[in-house]
């Protein structure tokens, strides 16, 4: 697995291979890996010739009040990891090579990216969908595999794939849990032990309410929505950023339940580890 860190030379290397008519697959992450990421890259593995892993924490989406500085990093952790996934470019660059002191850009979604977490986190979109047009610039791929967790940065990039006409497959691919639920997260780090219990509230929040779907199909989406709330506010160290059920499409709040309607939740715990979860309500 070779290790490249400059935008110069990981283009060079993306444009050979598509000479040389190979698929190029890409993961985009910022590192700290963990079962999901792993996951992403095995689905990459099986339908790309290549396979590209990006690690690079974006500065340009973290707010000021927000975890940049403390973020998980073990660079010789991951590329291990990622080199026994069959990875073939770990691709890291430096923040400096990617924004140099000149750097005036940035890409921008307009609609999707104003409620949930949009709502709370001001721009943090506007440096995701940023940093992933420099990577798909970049690293050329012919598909690139994220995560359904962040399942509002999954939507957003969707539409950016197809507004800027980008000719990349964009694969969503399922939330990988830990054997108690709980969804896998570079964040889950920051959890201390009595802290653990909290965490849980929310895929206990999104079991609760499918069984109260379960028990009768009519319930609306405030019934159920407070249903989801009732369990992690039942939880002091847990405070809610949101609890919402919207179209798995379009993001728009659901008059009633379809099979289209995910509930999607944010959390913080202690006020200092932000978790987010999300299910589709009939499955």
């Amino acid at each position: 697995m070779k290790l490249l860190t400059t935008p110069q030379e990981m283009q060079a290397l993306a444009l050979t291979w598509k000479g040389e008519g190979l698929t190029v697959g890409l993961v985009p992450t910022m590192g700290w890996f963990h079962e999901g990421h792993l996951s992403l890259m095995r689905k990459a593995r099986a339908i790309a010739d290549k396979v590209i892993v990006t690690l690079f924490v974006n500065p340009i989406q973290f707010a000021p009040t927000e975890d940049l500085d403390n973020y998980p990093h073990d660079l010789e952790r991951d590329r291990s990891l990622a080199e026994a996934e069959g990875v073939d470019v770990l691709y890291a660059p430096d923040v400096d090579g990617m924004y140099p002191e000149d750097f005036k850009t940035s890409v921008r979604v307009s609609g999707l990216t104003t409620g949930l977490c949009g709502a709370s986190r001001p721009g943090h979109f506007d440096g995701v969908t940023t940093v992933v047009a420099k990577l798909f610039n970049q690293t050329l791929p012919h598909v690139a595999v994220f995560g359904e967790k962040d399942f509002q940065q999954l939507a957003v990039i969707r539409q950016m794939v197809r507004d800027l006409d980008f000719p990349i497959e964009i694969i969503g691919h399922p939330i990988v849990r830990e054997q108690s639920g709980l969804a896998m997260s570079s964040r889950n780090s920051y959890l201390k032990e009595d802290e653990m219990d909290a965490a849980h509230s929310l895929s206990k929040a999104i079991v609760s309410a499918k069984n109260l779907l379960k028990q009768d199909a009519s319930h609306s989406p405030e019934q159920v929505k407070e249903e989801a709330a009732r369990v992690i506010v039942s939880h002091p160290q847990c405070s809610i950023d949101y609890v919402e059920i919207v179209d798995r499409t379009s993001l728009q709040p659901c008059d009633r339940i379809s099979p289209e309607s995910m509930l999607v939740l944010a959390v913080k715990i202690n006020q200092r580890i932000r978790l987010i979860d999300n299910s589709l309500l009939i499955t």
